[in-house]
């Protein structure tokens, strides 16, 4: 019996082993991809002076991930809203590629259409999970997808089970209430009792613990701060529940609102943050840190006042009229409630990677890059090859400090909003300049000097300086070449 019994152990060590030389070939990747989280929701960007009108928040376990990691600094979604945004990023293509132009409504909503049902197609892609699965990895998904609804019969394949998740649970749509939600677990749609957040989170701990001994990719993609932001843990409201908060200046803001907006907004990502330590400490608790990659961002920004308007690309007035004219920022109003726009706030969003032994701690990364690089970084760090071309690049040599010379710091982003107004934008970005042209609406264009004047608020697009209109000819051809190199595809 002794002997059978060392066998076993000695069988039991070898098993471990195999499993530990695995895990180091195949690092583990957890993705928590957060919803609406504006690029100066997050402190440490906000201490460093990137974003000097708003409030510091609390958030100290994303800037823990900053100090062991690499933070970008210019790191932009392609569509400002969260349909498009989300179909960007795991499938590596622009939206307009997907037949996914702005949200989706899901059932309920007034603008939900059982008979045009809008979605991810599976049979057309491949997304992230299904690319890490086929490298060998165990693959979920908790929280929110919003790229189709399954609910309906015959809707069945929109499921993200079809998408390459072995393991769902979260939301069947875009939005639930921040406690007491109704989500799917094990194929049941039922109410959870507590804090949405937490409770996600609750399942993100059991899934990395229960796959602990094989490669896991997992993405975490909370509801929060995406509103309604309240209730929200006493821990999380007492940072706030007395702060006077500083916000942008704007003629005519609604100062009072948009003050409480941002109180709650950022107690919000205060759960966020609160429950992104709770994965951290999951990790250094199954001893998985030094094995896991750790990928935080959003699906895109958030303005709060900024330019006078809140909320995202399909942004809404913040003004105590509204809407505060029939011109704002150079451009003519189309809407009483709605300014579609393309601004870096609304498109701009925090994204850490820690990588440990890869990435040396505390870098801060200050090139243009955008969502569609997330699919061809892990490609490579896994090992795999796409079946197409896509527009992104890795991320690799930039978290691994060997930034090629030939490194393109241009950004393209687009949205034709269909919901509540029609607009049909297009921008091109260089580090100093940008271009918004909106082709379905006349007297909608516009240019403004990122340098001179990072928050967009001078639009030059009429300005008849001719070195404005140079760079403004400029930064059209360079749009319409990307298009013109889109179409040819």
């Amino acid at each position: 019996m002794p002997r059978l019994t060392t066998l076993f152990t000695t069988f039991c060590l070898l098993i471990a082993a195999v499993g530990s030389t695995l895990a180091a070939d195949k690092p583990n990747v957890l993705l928590v991809l957060t919803d609406d989280q504006a690029p100066w929701a997050f402190a440490t960007a906000v201490k460093a002076g990137e974003f000097p009108d708003v409030p510091v928040p609390f958030t100290p376990n994303f800037d823990r991930l900053a100090t062991e990691g690499a933070r970008f600094t210019n790191f932009f979604c392609t569509t400002p809203v969260c349909s498009p945004a989300r179909a960007s990023l795991w499938t590596g293509r622009y939206a307009s590629e997907l037949g996914i132009p702005d949200f989706i409504p899901q059932p309920g909503h007034k603008l939900y259409d059982p008979k045009s049902p809008v979605a991810l197609d599976p049979n057309a892609t491949t997304t992230l999970a299904e690319m890490m699965k086929s490298a060998g990895y165990h693959t979920g998904l908790v929280g929110k997808w919003h790229l189709g609804d399954w609910t309906a019969e015959g809707n069945e394949h929109f499921h993200p089970t079809k998408h390459g998740f072995d393991y769902f649970m979260g939301l069947t749509g875009g939005g639930t209430t921040p406690d007491n939600p109704t989500l799917e677990e094990d194929g049941q749609i039922r109410e959870f009792e507590g804090l949405t957040t937490d409770i996600l989170t609750d399942r993100a701990v059991d899934f990395i613990r229960q796959n602990q001994n094989q490669p896991f990719f997992l993405c975490l993609a909370t509801r929060a701060p995406h509103g309604r932001w309240l209730p929200v843990a006493e821990e999380d409201w007492q940072p706030y529940a007395k702060m006077d908060p500083t916000i942008p200046a704007f003629p005519g803001l609604n100062v009072k609102n948009v003050k409480k907006m941002m109180r709650e907004y950022l107690a919000s990502t205060s759960g966020v943050d609160r429950n992104l330590g709770r994965l951290l400490d999951t990790l250094d608790e199954t001893h998985l840190a030094d094995e896991t990659i750790v990928i935080v961002t959003s699906d895109h920004g958030f303005n709060m006042g900024h330019n006078g308007i809140w909320h995202k690309g399909n942004g809404i007035w913040a003004t105590i009229k509204r809407p505060p004219g029939e011109w704002h920022n150079g451009t003519r109003v189309i809407s009483d409630k709605y300014r579609p726009n393309l601004y870096d706030n609304s498109l701009r969003v925090p994204m850490v990677i820690r990588w440990p032994e890869k990435v040396a701690p505390g870098s801060v990364i200050t090139r243009s890059a955008t969502s569609l690089d997330l699919f061809p970084t892990l490609s490579q760090i896994v090992g795999y090859t796409p079946k197409e071309k896509l527009a992104g690049r890795s991320l690799v040599p930039l978290l691994t400090g060997l930034t090629p010379e030939t490194w393109n710091d241009d950004v393209y982003s687009e949205y034709d909003m269909i919901h509540y107004a029609v607009a049909s934008m297009r921008s091109y970005r260089t580090p100093n300049y940008k271009l918004i042209r909106d082709s379905h609406n006349k007297d909608r264009d516009e240019f403004y000097d990122l340098k001179n004047d990072p928050g967009e608020s001078n639009n030059l697009i009429r300005n008849p300086d001719p070195q404005i209109q140079a760079e403004i000819k400029r930064l059209d051809e360079k749009l319409q070449t990307h298009l013109a190199d889109r179409a040819k595809k």
